[in-house]
């Protein structure tokens, strides 16, 4: 197990493309010639080996040309192993085997499905890194960023690989990976750097390739914790960046809300501390302007809180029969409850599905529609509170609609993390999909009767989750704001949908991304005024850069103007990415906006 885990790590011992693959130029080469594009692997500006073996020196060695994992499955190449094979087969679906290989991505769409463990598909490069610095330092980052910049190399930064915008994937790019980027330091109390003051209270440093499954393992040993997600494999320079929403967010905030300093290394290669007393605009900008964009997380100093105690309501509320006239009309009545729940405290995570499987109890499945949620209230441990919140709720279903089956769930939990370890995100991965998925305030869900949320939700086909409200209203970031999309501080919901579709099918891509985007619409009617989470959502949304920033995006584009005026850092959709555009597998620029 070990020697196939060093393989999957892309250790020395990993073949260079060259060496697997027959050399060939990426570069397109149709108007080439006309156009200023990123160099590309094989075209005459790329960098020499000899140029490339002094950067691998200047890093410390830690320069990788990986292979991409389902190489080893393709018998015609020099590196096929069956036995190998068979073990990125089983942990394809994983999030643990993506995030712990230098250049693979959870969703395959994003390096084309050039290189799948299917030995009856294609296997190249092509979608995929040229090279890798294993970047465990912010000097490894400032140097790698220095040499794509002298090179006009395209630059991606990966840490788990756990992004749904592709971000951290691109064709013959220097992937700056911080997956072992790791630290972590406790405070009881903060002093920003450059500030005249201390931030009372506890506080924690963590390095920028850490994932909130050690940040909570480690706060929880003296029973703290932070706002972050439910993913193991989330990364926090990401999760930060894009805003980010949690269980915990109701009560403290969004994730980027507690931030309190960053050490950034910005696309022209410095290392800076961002605060509120210094670099205040870049500051701003890395709390929920995206990631990719304006710099790479290199450290943040976070708020911690006390590790609460927790009762979880995981809950079952279906009909069996699936062409139940009154399904959405029920459907509708349990999302128009939403702003009742917040006002008794509860967060959590609520799905709404025209048709799911579920345990018969003999070993087999029954299909059934309806909701499946997993709800918490936050500072007990007495399950009766939950049940006298969800009491006329239940109630009210049991006599409008009798024939529905109901299968509550009850726990209690001694902390946050006790909670995490039976709740985390335990779904699949390594498919292609595409994620809508749109912000829904309280008005929404009460100037709307229950028909017509239902019927909203009958196309969305999605979840609601109740990861916003009064904490995220009525948070404090330091600084005086962060720069997600306003309407964040009227949301009360978050709502998400998707679907997968078959590699290697162009036209299944493209339709399956409109119909995602068609499927969102009536999310967008509910709430017109309301954005989308960026870190949850493709990139065709319409009008992104407003549904994802809206008015902040004027000042988010004029920094990072500022701040990575060659246009070091791309990707879609960013900020400020207007100038470039890929075409096959080059960025090239189209315009100067």
């Amino acid at each position: 197990m070990l020697a196939i885990l060093a393989f999957l790590l892309g250790l020395a011992s990993v073949p260079a493309h060259g060496d697997v693959f027959p050399r060939k130029s990426r570069a397109t080469d149709t108007g080439q010639h006309t156009r200023t594009c990123k160099t590309a692997p094989g075209s005459p500006e790329w960098p020499s080996e000899e140029t490339w073996a002094r950067f691998n020196q200047s890093v410390g060695g830690r320069l990788l040309r990986p292979t991409p994992p389902g190489a080893v499955c393709h018998t015609r190449l020099p590196v096929y192993d069956a036995d190998q094979c068979a073990a990125v087969a089983a942990g394809w679906t994983t999030y643990d085997f993506h995030q712990n290989d230098p250049i693979s991505s959870m969703w395959q769409q994003y390096n084309n499905d050039t290189c799948l463990p299917n030995p009856d598909t294609p296997c190249s490069p092509d979608g995929y890194p040229a090279s890798v610095v294993n970047a465990t330092s912010a000097s490894d980052i400032k140097l790698s960023l220095e040499f794509a910049r002298t090179h006009n190399i395209r630059v991606i930064v990966k840490s788990t690989g756990h992004d749904y915008q592709g971000r951290s994937q691109a064709p013959g790019a220097l992937s700056i990976w911080i997956h072992h980027l790791r630290g972590l330091k406790t405070h009881t109390s903060f002093t920003p750097q450059g500030c005249n003051f201390t931030i009372d209270g506890p506080a924690v440093t963590v390095a920028g390739g850490s994932q909130m499954i050690d940040i909570y393992d480690e706060l929880g040993k003296i029973n703290q914790t932070v706002v972050g997600g439910t993913g193991r494999s989330v990364g926090i320079g990401g999760y930060i960046t894009g805003g980010g929403h949690s269980i915990l967010a109701p009560h403290y905030g969004l994730g980027a809300d507690q931030a309190l300093e960053m050490e950034v290394v910005t696309p022209m290669g410095d290392i800076i501390v961002a605060n509120e007393c210094e670099n205040q605009d870049l500051f701003w900008a890395m709390r929920g302007g995206g990631g990719s964009t304006f710099g790479i997380v290199s450290s943040v100093t976070l708020t911690t809180h006390p590790s609460p105690q927790m009762v979880g309501l995981d809950i079952g509320i279906f009909t069996r029969n699936l062409s139940a006239t009154y399904l959405w009309d029920m459907m509708g009545y349990l999302l128009s409850q939403y702003p009742y729940l917040d006002s008794k405290g509860l967060s959590g995570y609520g799905y709404f599905f025209r048709n799911f499987s579920l345990p018969d109890g003999d070993g087999g499945t029954i299909d059934a529609a309806g909701m499946g949620a997993s709800f918490a209230i936050l500072n007990t441990h007495d399950t009766a509170d939950m049940l006298s919140i969800w009491a006329p709720v239940l109630g009210h279903i049991n006599t409008t609609w009798p024939d529905v089956t109901i299968l509550p769930g009850l726990g209690s939990y001694s902390s946050f993390q006790d909670w995490f370890s039976t709740h985390y995100d335990q779904s699949t991965t390594g498919d292609n999909i595409w994620i809508g998925s749109h912000l829904l305030d309280s008005q929404a869900l009460i100037r709307n009767n229950a028909t017509v949320l239902g019927e909203a939700f009958k196309i969305f086909d999605g979840s609601a989750f109740l990861v916003a409200g009064r904490g995220v209203k009525n948070a404090k970031p330091r600084g005086g704001s962060i720069s997600v999309h306003p309407s964040w501080r009227r949301a009360l919901v978050h709502s998400a949908t998707g679907l997968s579709f078959p590699p290697l099918n162009l036209t299944a891509r493209a339709e399956t991304l409109a119909d995602v985007n068609a499927m969102t619409e009536p999310l967008r009617r509910l709430a017109p005024n309301m954005g989308a989470y960026v870190n949850e959502n493709n990139p065709g949304e319409p009008d992104w850069q407003h549904a994802f920033w809206g008015e902040n995006y004027d000042r988010l584009f004029r920094i990072k103007r500022e701040v990575d005026p060659l246009d070091v850092l791309w990707c879609h959709p960013c900020v400020g990415n207007e100038r470039w555009k890929e075409d096959g597998y080059q960025l090239c620029r189209v315009n100067d906006p």
